[in-house]
């Protein structure tokens, strides 16, 4: 995966921080689905970043 996928795929993901809560789970009533979107979301947020900021700081990039 290139950082520019890495960053597109950052960039829906945060778009979806914002609207899985209040169109999916907002009509839910027990708080492990809200547990489950975050946490997943976090794990992705962590890679991605990891996927991203691979190369910084190498010389020629």
């Amino acid at each position: 995966m290139t950082r520019k996928t890495a960053l597109v795929l950052m960039a829906v993901l945060i778009v979806a921080c914002y609207a899985v809560p209040y169109l999916f789970i907002g009509q839910i009533a027990s708080w492990q689905a809200s547990f489950l979107f975050w946490s997943l979301a976090g794990v992705a947020v962590i890679i991605l970043n990891a996927v991203a900021m691979a190369g910084y700081g190498k010389d020629g990039e």
